[in-house]
């Protein structure tokens, strides 16, 4: 082998081993091991269980390119009999060279022939050799067929190219398998995240489609940047970091009692023993008036009041904001006091019923707030566990982020501009707009379009959010596709 050969064969490995698409691999190893053998034609197996599976057939004087998402080949996959040469090949890992398949009474080559008298190609010389993994373990078999000279005359393969072959192919295997332990890896961590938003889904429905919605509008919106040539643009790498931290975001909700990330009004579990106290205040009242304690008219009236109260704190539990005078009637009801049955003082509301019902917007009281909140750091602290590929070191810290705000109001860190990158203040963006909008929330409901970018503008303008991103979020129309 002369240098400018060796130098031409480390580029070709180089090559290889530099690709990064799969399919586009494959076809590189076919093309370079002809290439290398200067021969006409060429066949590439891929081992599965049931035999060896057709990838790749070429035959350049014939312009015949097969294989591929474009031309899927569908000839039945060759079995594993040691009478055909790529079988024998791939059960003994050794490559066998073939100067003429007509001559040779080794193996039946009855197929190739076949084959010659249905296309009018001649099959003459063949070079067969295993491809195999960096643990020995083969992947397929490279099938050359008919070596070419100088003349373009068809001639024997030089038995000196079978190292060469053989170890260009096995490097391109390594490459190829490599690719496949990464596919496996991205498909781990998919059902992860498939698991961890199946276990938040047998939780709280809700909060798993408040996920998925999400991340279609996420998909939606980067396949919008894509469309428009825009220059802010996630490669495919950061694209499945960015959609792996939208599936993430909310894992710390598993850690939230479900008696407050479902907390429907104020009172919540609080309301049943309320109505009761209120039904045992007007069995009283007629006990009273049976005793001839009070008048028929004075039992109307309190009866009359009582239902007027307790209309009241019903409405007031499911209001979304409460006014001042809601504020001031709720004081004077926490005042009233009453007799019961055992001659003790007692209070129409308790102290804690009072300070769910005082909640001016919302459902959640601050110690529940804090306790909801908290989901965020649970997110980070369980993520942080988790050993991320490179491409998604940072889910972690995006996904733990997405309540930061850029005035530092948020939280749990209370992070500043400088402090949140892009893809967390779009994620801020997504998880306000789809929380705004949802039609399912058991504790408020749905905004409209209008009204909800209303909402976000005015926390643009009040430098809580991005809003040159709400600007292009808006522009998108991504959100049309959770509507």
């Amino acid at each position: 082998m002369t240098v400018a050969d060796m130098e031409r064969f480390l580029k070709m490995c180089l090559a290889l081993t530099s690709e990064h698409d799969r399919e586009a691999l494959l076809s590189s190893i076919l093309d370079t091991a002809m290439d290398l053998s200067n021969c006409d034609a060429g066949t590439l197996y891929l081992l599965e269980d049931d035999g060896l599976h057709f990838c790749r057939m070429v035959t350049r004087s014939m312009g015949i390119r097969q294989g591929g998402h474009d031309a899927p080949i569908t000839l039945p996959p060759a079995p594993l009999d040691p009478k055909y040469v790529c079988s024998w090949v791939a059960l003994h890992q050794q490559p066998i060279n073939v100067a003429d398949v007509r001559t040779d009474t080794h193996f039946d080559f009855t197929g190739s022939l076949r084959y010659d008298a249905m296309t009018g190609y001649r099959t003459q010389s063949m070079l067969v050799v295993p491809m195999t993994d960096d643990k020995g373990r083969l992947i397929g078999v490279t099938q050359l067929i008919n070596a070419l000279d100088a003349q373009g005359q068809v001639v024997p393969f030089d038995p000196d190219i079978e190292l060469m072959i053989r170890a260009v192919t096995s490097q391109a295997a390594i490459t190829a398998t490599n690719m496949l332990y990464n596919e496996q890896i991205n498909r781990l961590l998919d059902s992860l995240v498939e698991t961890l938003s199946t276990a938040i889904d047998e939780r709280s429905h809700y909060n798993a489609n408040h996920t998925r919605n999400m991340v279609h509008c996420g998909e939606a919106f980067l396949d919008w940047l894509d469309a428009t040539d825009h220059p802010w643009k996630f490669d495919p790498d950061k694209r499945r970091a960015f959609l792996m931290s939208v599936w993430l975001h909310d894992v710390g909700k598993l850690a939230v009692p479900l008696e407050v990330m479902d907390k429907k009004t104020r009172l919540g579990d609080l309301l049943p023993p309320l109505q009761e106290r209120f039904r045992i205040i007007g069995l009283l009242d007629k006990i009273a008036a049976l005793e001839g304690r009070i008048s028929p008219e004075e039992l109307s009236k309190r009866n009359q009041e009582r239902m007027g109260r307790l209309s009241f704190i019903n409405r007031v539990d499911g209001a979304p904001f409460l006014s001042d005078d809601d504020v001031k009637e709720i004081n004077a009801l926490s005042r009233l006091t009453f007799v019961d049955e055992h001659g003790e003082k007692q209070r129409w509301i308790t102290g804690p019923e009072r300070r769910c019902l005082l909640i001016r917007k919302g459902t959640l009281t601050p110690e529940e707030r804090a306790v909801m909140q908290s989901h965020a750091v649970v997110t980070g602290r369980i993520l942080s566990h988790v050993s991320f590929p490179r491409m998604f070191a940072r889910v972690p810290e995006w996904a733990a982020a997405h309540h930061e705000l850029l005035n530092g109001k948020g939280y749990p860190n209370h992070l500043t501009a400088k402090d949140i990158p892009p893809e967390v203040r779009l994620l801020t963006i997504l998880d306000v707009f789809e929380a705004l909008t949802a039609k399912d929330r058991p504790y408020k409901p749905a905004i409209s379009i209008g009204k909800t970018f209303g909402i976000l503008h005015d926390m643009a303008e009040d430098g809580e959010i991005d809003a040159e991103i709400l600007a292009l979020f808006e522009e998108s129309g991504a959100w049309e596709t959770i509507l």
